[in-house]
């Protein structure tokens, strides 16, 4: 395991511990929603209205309670007197604190430990409908043929999309367009930051473009950007707890994002690198605040495939099989991180 890595792994098991054990016994007052603890416990929850019983099941184990009895019964045999659950306001069963941490407990025993995984992907194919992006051409037998940056991001992420739905049956492959329309760049961001993940599971954000030089036509190559490592954006939600605290989980989760960012930036091109490194240039490398990258609360980078002001490069990116060299790069690159990431 790299250096990185185990930065990573140790910034999100911090998360993870402050999250759900030291805020519930700091606020031992109050009580949790059973709807609520199921999803923190990760079970699934039944809820018999008529016995008033509670079950909670998370593979082949369960715990069940009942309303008002102060007894919980883990895999049916083992009784361990708890707090009773109570009837709240909404007429919904809710768990003392108490009762919630002998359930993490005992679910927590039969885990083999923290596991990371990427649970989903959210490729943003660039521009789209009203908005073609750049626009560059190429002749061919004496023919203008015109090159279009939200055809070409189109292409390259519908191909990507079915190879990562294909190895990745288990993740949540996702795209912010399908086909040539114009999603703004709101509505990207909030579709990203919207995406319901389980415990451990992080997003990825990849959006994909291409260049243009207006008064250069020589510049040719792709690049791949990420956050600058020292921007700061609000990770965590400010009435999680006291500013001094949320000021510091935050710096560390953008510390976590950053890297992993750049690590997702280094893998794909890399992969670039290997698929049409030997028909365009790897420019490596770079740092900008693009609007998506910025806002997207999660790893993320935006790619360029190449310059359709170059006319030799825009014929390459009107090539259908240019095309999948460039999507298979990225694939590459970031099943090559994914494997990393969720390695132990």
């Amino acid at each position: 395991m790299t250096a990185n890595t185990s930065k990573l792994r140790f910034f999100s098991s911090v998360l993870f511990f402050f999250f759900l054990v030291v805020l519930p016994v700091c606020a031992a007052e109050k009580k949790v929603s059973a709807t609520d603890a199921a999803k923190e416990l990760d079970a699934d929850m039944s809820w018999n209205p008529l016995s008033q019983e509670l079950t909670f099941t998370v593979g082949d184990h369960t715990a069940q309670c009942r309303v008002g009895q102060p007894l919980i019964l883990f895999d049916y045999h083992n009784a361990v007197i708890t707090q009773s659950p109570q009837m709240g306001a909404n007429a919904q069963p809710e768990l003392p604190v108490a009762l919630f941490t002998q359930l993490e407990n005992f679910f927590k025993q039969f885990s083999t430990g923290a596991f990371f995984r990427v649970g989903a992907i959210l490729i943003d194919p660039g521009h789209g409908g009203k908005d073609p992006g750049t626009i560059g051409s190429y002749i061919e037998d004496g023919k203008t043929i015109p090159v279009y940056e939200k055809n070409i991001a189109l292409t390259v992420s519908r191909s990507l999309y079915d190879m990562l739905q294909e190895t990745y049956p288990d993740k949540k492959i996702l795209l912010t367009r399908s086909d040539d329309t114009y999603p703004s760049l709101e509505e990207r961001v909030e579709m990203a930051n919207k995406v319901k993940l389980k415990k451990n599971e992080a997003i990825l954000y990849i959006s994909i473009h291409a260049n243009a030089s207006p008064f250069n036509t020589k510049p040719y190559g792709f690049e791949v950007w990420y956050l600058p490592p020292d921007y700061r954006r609000d990770l965590i939600d400010k009435n999680t707890a006291s500013k001094e605290i949320v000021h510091i989980l935050n710096s560390m989760l953008e510390e976590e994002f950053s890297t992993e960012s750049i690590l997702i930036a280094k893998n794909i091109s890399d992969g670039l690198e290997a698929q049409i490194g030997k028909e365009s240039k790897n420019r490596g490398l770079k740092e900008k605040e693009w609007f998506v990258v910025r806002n997207a609360k999660m790893p993320s980078v935006l790619i360029e495939l190449g310059f359709v002001t170059n006319p030799e490069e825009a014929k390459r990116l009107n090539t259908p099989s240019y095309l999948q060299k460039c999507a298979q790069g990225i694939y590459n690159g970031l099943t090559a991180f994914i494997t990393r990431f969720e390695s132990p």
